[in-house]
């Protein structure tokens, strides 16, 4: 049975384009569908054109930061089912609980290999 388009397409969000490249290099050669943005609004504004399966967000960008988009996600009836990955270099105890607060599915700690990404990202689909 052919496995549905939808279920393969993923948002990456992190202001760094380095970092953008190397989850969506990732995710590519794994079979996903990747699209980028860099920044909160704009991650708000491609969800709403076009829902993607799972959202892997970073935390710490300019203006609306991963917390903000993750509660906004998860507050819209249109939204609040897309499962979130925080993919975050804040590693304290404090961010992860907000991370949980605000409705991540999980939070992931940079950096991870790519098998680890992989690992994570096919767990939630799993779901």
């Amino acid at each position: 049975m052919q496995e549905d388009v939808t279920t393969k397409k993923i948002l990456v969000v992190d202001d760094e384009v380095a970092i953008r490249t190397m989850l969506r290099l990732t995710l590519v050669r794994a079979g996903y569908e990747v699209t980028e943005a860099e920044n909160g609004e704009d991650a708000l504004q491609k969800v709403s054109e076009d829902a993607p399966r799972l959202v892997l967000l970073d935390v710490m960008m300019p203006g609306m930061d991963g917390f903000a988009v993750c509660e906004q996600l998860r507050s819209d009836p249109q939204t609040a089912d897309i499962p979130v990955i925080i993919f975050s270099a804040k590693t304290d105890a404090r961010s992860k609980r907000e991370g949980k607060r605000v409705g991540a599915t999980k939070y992931l700690t940079k950096p991870l290999t790519p098998e680890q990404l992989l690992f994570h990202v096919e767990d939630v689909l799993a779901e």
